[in-house]
């Protein structure tokens, strides 16, 4: 069994990460990346690569895009052809490629918030419309849940060029269904709507759960979709930047390399490494283990939650190790963030960057040891 309870030290006078973004005495749960050190097989091949000594020009290999396929064959019984996967810097550049091969200025990105803050940036950095298709929320005790509003989403997606999909969802950690991931494909096609699906999170699965790429769902399907996956935020190596692209349709494909190709996105060589043995299989014992002890924080946080925090509503994710925490119907006035920064030393993710129905949450990562999410917790529990 991997320790994760021991934690390297990442206070660094001399980096800017997380833990030294505000002053020593805040704890950091905040950005999405977790406190784990990546797996050993990783972090042996890099090694590798510096004691080579030459850290020159490295293109993504056939070899590569077969290993990216092999992947996805291996997880969800999904054939996808070497061909069809593009290397991309990460994720966040990879949908606004998509928005900017397939929006206009009268044809917009449309998504369902509250969602990861870089959505929200795709309008100013392309030049185009943003839709949103709000997800309604459910409280059931101090639990919340959301579901998709199919009238508001049918009336948004006609004025939309993409329809950009988180699954699973970030900051919510819903895996959607089959039912719900084939209706919103069939309206996107009626509509010919472009599907880019960020499925960063997909082997990120707490309590057994699993998870089916919107594309895998039918040859149709897989035509009109853009799936976008990267071992970043799984594997824990998001400074490397290396992301893939899976695009079956040929036509769509030659566009959006012209795109990555237009705008100079080359993949770092070390994120390339990393990407092929996070891929290869050889961290999957490692995987088991980080789900199973994300699962045990996630349960931690809830139970936490509910016994000493009976006011906060939160959501039971089924993946990611992000929680969604509801501070309205606390005494809190103003936002929970600054609050919890200037009274419990606890830096956690700002809701309103998720969308306007995101004021007055919080996103708290507990992709972090027992004892350092349990601190934080007393901590908020202390100032509340």
């Amino acid at each position: 069994m991997t320790n994760f309870d021991n934690v390297p030290n990442r206070r660094s006078p001399n980096k800017l990460n997380k833990w030294t973004w505000y002053p020593k005495d805040v704890l950091p749960m905040w950005v999405a990346d977790m406190d784990f050190p990546a797996p050993k097989p990783i972090l042996n091949e890099l090694r590798k690569a510096v004691d080579q000594g030459v850290l020159g020009y490295e293109l993504p290999s056939s070899v590569l895009k077969e290993t990216v396929a092999a992947r996805m064959d291996y997880l969800y019984g999904w054939k996808v052809k070497p061909e069809a996967v593009e290397a991309v810097t990460g994720i966040v550049s990879g949908f606004s490629v998509a928005a900017r091969i397939a929006c206009t200025p009268k044809k917009g990105v449309l998504f369902q918030t509250p969602v990861y803050n870089e959505f929200h940036e795709v309008k100013n950095n392309v030049g185009i419309p943003q839709l949103d298709a709000p997800l309604v929320k459910h409280v059931d005790g101090n639990i919340l849940s959301y579901e998709i509003d199919w009238d508001i989403f049918e009336k948004q997606v006609k004025k939309a060029g993409i329809f950009l999909l988180c699954n699973p969802h970030n900051p919510l950690g819903i895996i959607f269904s089959r039912k719900d991931l084939i209706r919103m494909a069939e309206i996107c096609i009626k509509s010919k709507v472009l599907i880019v699906s960020d499925e960063i999170h997909s082997e990120l699965l707490l309590d057994g759960n699993k998870f089916t790429p919107m594309a895998k769902l039918s040859p149709e399907i897989a035509k009109n979709t853009i799936t976008l996956i990267a071992p970043s935020k799984t594997f824990n190596v998001p400074g490397l930047f290396c992301g893939f692209a899976i695009i079956p349709d040929n036509e769509l494909r030659q566009r959006y390399q012209k795109e990555v190709s237009r705008l100079r996105l080359h993949v770092s060589s070390m994120g390339l490494f990393a990407s092929h043995i996070a891929f290869s299989g050889q961290c999957d014992g490692w995987l088991k283990d980080l789900r199973t002890y994300l699962t045990g924080n996630r349960n931690f946080l809830a139970e936490y939650v509910t016994r000493y925090m009976p006011d906060v509503k939160m959501t039971i994710p089924d993946a990611t190790y992000l929680g969604w925490l509801d501070f309205t119907q606390t005494a809190i006035d103003g936002s929970p963030f600054e609050f919890f920064l200037k009274n419990a030393k606890v830096a956690v993710s700002e809701g309103k960057i998720f969308g306007k129905e995101g004021e007055g949450h919080v996103r708290l990562n507990f992709g972090t040891s027992r004892k350092i999410l349990e601190q934080g917790l007393e901590r908020m529990r202390k100032a509340l």
